[in-house]
């Protein structure tokens, strides 16, 4: 074997880099276990300490801190933590219609609403929808009447051909999805999620959320809905507001005369101000407020968890430091900063042109945010300007070729910024700060060096590249309303993740004891390496998917599953081969590298198939399918690495020691040996079962009424209803009927007769943001004339755009894939017959599962939805069958080289092709079996969350095997050529 050297040096790398991963998580749950033993049971104790723990070092010898390490644990996804996914719509059409000034011309309306319906109905592009109709519509008006003004010249002109103001619409419409990403971005950064993932959908106006661990639904609701509001505001000096401050102190020390509290408060500000206190060390050389004693703490309960910011003066005295920042606090006393200044005493020592402001992000590599002091000089209380003053705002470099914003106000807001800018620099030794303040946080304070006359400004400053890029879109955010509206969303509750995690566990480890034991029983010592190398797998996989950075989901689990039963196909690939070599009187040295030779050939194409098929999934699938399809990639080529490369050193080491190694005991050694069963004879045989299994299904299709479409695929709400009794799903049914004005209504149990699924089309198409409650409301209402206690574990909501898209994604994937597939085997093998072999059986196999699906539909205690699920059930089955597909091909170009032909015709193809299926029939059966020992253990176990999924791979897997076997291979005779005539 070649490279030994560089696979051990790889081998042992790649293994640094997993236990490094995978170490941080170790190191976390120690910490919080170390909080749960000092809170014992107080949860705000407990938070108390891990946010006390935040900045302390806990990781050996590195030195990490705990909030560093929790950063770099394994992100678990909605479904086994709970939480939310939220999938936001940027309303386009309305913004083309402010970007128009809200034109009421009624054929451009018309054209709006034409484009959004077509939207609706999965069209993509809604600009290029919009300029179609409106050309129909208005053939000879042109769109620059409607958008061209003064404040977008440059980027416009008065005589653009419609083709330009598409590519003008299409650039504003980029831009503002653009910007309400780093708006929502910035709304949950406030809320406080742990690990939130935020995607934008490419090639569509829609921004997909997840947020782990966030139950309060109403809130978010407000928190991503709202529309933004961006305001420039004058800001009070830091040495203005000092004395102000200390009086703040003053009066709370009198104010909070209760013993208690305030030694409560003394014993846990104590703490706070030393990390706070440490900060200021670092950045002025001295502290500013000396809180290292509870008595110094009770007496300043202000400055106790507030830092003055300080320097050093000429004296060595601290001095306040000049600028815009009043204020350091730690995250987790700005609650209670804000707690103070609302207090009645306090608050009327604060002017009422006076208003404090954090910023939106806190201090780099701290948890610490500013304060600033907002200055309102307007009787009204407006800021001294808003976010309509800024025509255009875009990330620059300055002469040094550092980071810039440079910043464009309209013809009003210039000659407004002329007023404020001068009186801000009017004081050559005291030049002022203006705050660009958005959602009531200030992204940026910059010092005005100079009156701007002609409303373009430069705002400089220690940023990064993205940092400028972030700060434009921010002052773009307030040019034009673009409101976004939450169009699917999908809410797990903790029971619910905590169970799922319960049952994926389970079935991980069931599934992962069956296939080891399966192995070692088969194989002998053979097997013991495999599963060496299946254990080094799977240590692999855990720790790529933490260095990635990848959510682990319930689906993700289900595909580590799947891998590790799909991993043993290159051992069983290998040892088969060997046993072949074997047989043949060759030695244990000589049959082990001839059986990794010879196996080899279908290792590749058939991993790189699924591979394939992974890549597929993960680009036309989202949320729980991708999860699936990024544990496939990584577990593919993983399981080549062990199962190939690491068992293969394995095998040359017990070599070298001379040992004594089996392929198979006395029971399994001779299994399969000599059979010669005729599929090619039997071909038409098959022909015909698989056409009596459609047409059933053609038959119960249009008997069920189609095909039962999940809510994704056709919009609409779900909820999971956790009774505290059995509940009969007809009779809560016709309780629910009433509430829901007789609308469309599904009611399935879901796991046990407990826990009802229940699914309403009711208001799906209502764009009202009360809609949701409404529709709420209906399910209590309904839910509590059935007079048993229950609890909503769950809700999904999917709307009719996400729905339409999804129906058309799952085609494309189909169709794309069967396309991939079909050039694969063709540049592969080079064989027209076998490429359209491999595809029909595809498309074979793809009616096989959904006729299964329409026949047992109802027959079976759970649901046989077609879903997004199921999509990627249908792409994995694909992935089976090739993978089986191309084993048997490899071995058929293999016997046709040894031969010297290119082809055979008539009898002697047949034999060969039966040789062929026969040859590979253990690895097919082998290989079938353990993966479906595996998915029967996730069936089982798995939990009712991918239950419909499971079932539709362990159909898939037997289908597989079937059509390998009686249908793709058998069928290249009936699609090949003749033999050739003699001339």
């Amino acid at each position: 074997m070649q490279g030994k050297g560089f696979i051990k040096f790889m081998a042992i790398l790649l293994g640094i880099v997993c236990v490094y991963s995978l170490s941080f998580n170790l190191v976390t749950s120690k910490v919080e276990k170390d909080a749960k033993a000092y809170a014992k049971g107080d949860l705000v104790k407990e938070k108390a300490y891990l946010d006390s723990m935040a900045a302390v070092p806990v990781y050996p010898v590195l030195g990490f801190d705990y909030q560093f390490c929790k950063g770099k644990e394994i992100n678990l996804g909605l479904d086994l933590k709970g939480g939310m996914n939220v999938t936001m719509e940027i309303s386009l059409g309305e913004l083309v219609k402010s970007l128009a000034n809200n034109t009421d011309d009624v054929n451009f309306n018309k054209a709006l609403a034409s484009a959004q319906t077509q939207l609706n109905a999965g069209g993509k592009d809604f600009i290029t929808l919009f300029v179609n109709d409106f050309e129909k519509n208005s053939p000879n008006v042109k769109l620059a009447d409607f958008f061209s003004n003064q404040d977008n010249a440059q980027q416009l002109k008065a005589n653009a051909s419609n083709a330009e103001v598409k590519t003008y619409l299409q650039k504003e419409a980029a831009s503002a999805i653009d910007r309400s990403f780093i708006i929502i971005r910035s709304r949950i950064d406030g809320f406080g999620v742990v690990s939130p993932n935020m995607q934008k959908q490419e090639g569509t106006n829609r921004i997909l959320i997840e947020m782990p661990g966030v139950q309060d639904k109403e809130r978010v609701h407000k928190l991503l809905q709202g529309s933004a509001e961006l305001q420039f505001w004058q800001v009070y000096q830091n040495e203005e507001v000092y004395s102000i401050m200390e009086n703040i102190n003053k009066t709370l020390s009198t104010v909070l005369k209760d013993t208690t509290a305030t030694t409560a408060a003394a014993d846990t500000s104590a703490k706070k101000g030393s990390a706070l206190a440490n900060l200021a060390n670092k950045s002025t050389g001295k502290d500013s407020v000396d809180l290292k004693t509870k008595e110094l703490a009770k007496t300043n309960p202000l400055f106790a968890v507030l830092n003055i910011p300080t320097y050093q003066g000429e004296n060595g005295q601290p001095a306040l430091r000049p600028g815009a920042t009043v204020g350091w606090v730690a995250q987790k006393d700005t609650a209670k900063v804000n707690a103070y200044f609302r207090t009645p005493e306090v608050a009327a020592i604060i002017p009422q042109s006076m208003k404090f402001m954090w910023s939106v992000r806190p201090m780099d590599g701290t948890k610490v945010f500013e304060m600033y002091a907002i200055k309102s000089v307007n009787p009204d209380g407006k800021p001294d300007l808003g976010g309509e003053a800024i025509s255009d705002a875009r990330h620059d470099y300055d002469q040094q070729g550092k980071p810039e914003v440079t910043m464009y106000m309209t013809g009003e807001g210039a000659q407004k910024w002329k007023k404020i800018t001068a009186e801000a620099s009017a004081d050559a030794n005291n030049k002022k700060a203006i705050a660009i303040v958005l959602d009531n946080a200030v992204y940026s304070a910059p010092t005005v060096q100079n009156e701007i006359p002609n409303g373009i400004s430069s705002i400089t400053g220690n940023f990064t590249v993205n940092e400028t890029q972030d700060l434009a879109n921010i002052l773009k955010a307030g040019k034009l309303p673009a409101p976004a509206r939450i169009v699917g969303e999908f809410v797990v509750g903790p029971s619910l993740g905590q169970a799922a995690i319960d049952n994926g566990l389970l079935s991980f480890v069931l599934a992962f004891v069956v296939i080891l034991i399966f192995m070692a029983l088969y194989y002998n010592k053979a097997g013991w390496v495999a599963n060496l190398a299946l254990v080094i797998n799977l240590f692999f996989i855990m720790g790529i998917l933490v260095s990635l950075g990848a959510v682990l989901t319930l689906p993700g689990i289900a595909g580590i599953v799947l891998v590790i039963g799909l991993s043993v196909d290159a051992n069983i690939l290998i040892f088969e081969r060997v046993r072949e070599e074997l047989n043949h009187g060759k030695s244990t040295a000589a049959a082990i590298s001839e059986g990794f030779k010879h196996a080899m050939p279908s290792i590749i194409d058939s991993n790189v198939t699924i591979l394939i098929l992974g890549i597929i999934l993960y680009v036309f699938g989202s949320g729980p399918v991708q999860g699936f399809a990024t544990t496939l990639c990584i577990g593919i080529l993983s399981s080549l690495f062990c199962a190939v490369l690491i068992s293969r050193l394995v095998f040359d080491a017990l070599l070298n020691k001379n040992a004594n190694i089996t392929f198979g005991n006395k029971a399994t050694i001779h299994a399969f040996k000599d059979i010669a069963f005729n599929f090619v004879g039997r071909r038409k045989l098959y022909y015909a079962i698989s056409s009596i299994i459609i047409v059933l299904g053609i038959v119960f299709y249009f008997k069920n009424g189609g095909l039962r479409l999940g809510i994704d695929f056709k919009g609409g709400r779900t909820y999971i209803v956790h009774f505290d009794k059995s509940m009969d799903t007809e009779d809560v049914k016709e309780k629910l009927a009433p509430s829901f004005k007789n609308e469309e209504l599904q009611v399935k149990t879901a796991g046990n007769d407990q826990d009802l699924k229940i699914t309403t089309t009711y208001h799906i198409t209502d764009q009202d943001a009360g809609a949701d409650k409404l529709v709420e409301d209906a399910l209590r209402a309904g839910l509590a004339t059935t007079g048993v206690k229950y609890s909503i574990e769950s809700n999904q909501k999917v709307g009719p755009i996400i729905a339409s898209d999804l129906v058309y994604s799952a085609y494309g994937a189909i169709l794309f894939s069967c396309l991939v597939m079909f050039i694969y085997i063709i540049v592969r093998f080079k064989k027209l017959n076998y490429g359209l072999g491999a595809v029909i059986a595809l498309f074979h196999d793809v009616l096989l599962v959904l006729s299964f699906y329409t026949i047992l539909d109802g027959v079976l205690p759970f649901s046989l939805e077609i879903g997004q699920d199921f999509i990627a059930a249908i792409l994995t089955v694909m992935s089976y069958t090739m993978t089986e597909t191309v084993v048997v091909f490899d071995r058929i170009r293999e016997k046709l080289a040894e031969a010297g032909k290119d082809d055979l015709y008539g009898e002697e193809r047949n034999t060969l092709i039966n040789f062929a299926l026969n040859s590979t029939l253990s690895r097919t059966i082998l290989t079938s079996l353990t993966v479906f020992f595996v998915l029967l253990v996730i069936f089982i176990f798995g939990g009712e969350s991918i239950r419909g999924f499971i079932f539709a791979l362990l159909i898939g897997r037997i289908i597989g095997t079937y059509s390998s076997l009686c249908i793709s291979t058998p069928i290249v005779i009936d699609l090949g050529q003749k033999k050739p005539k003699l001339n």
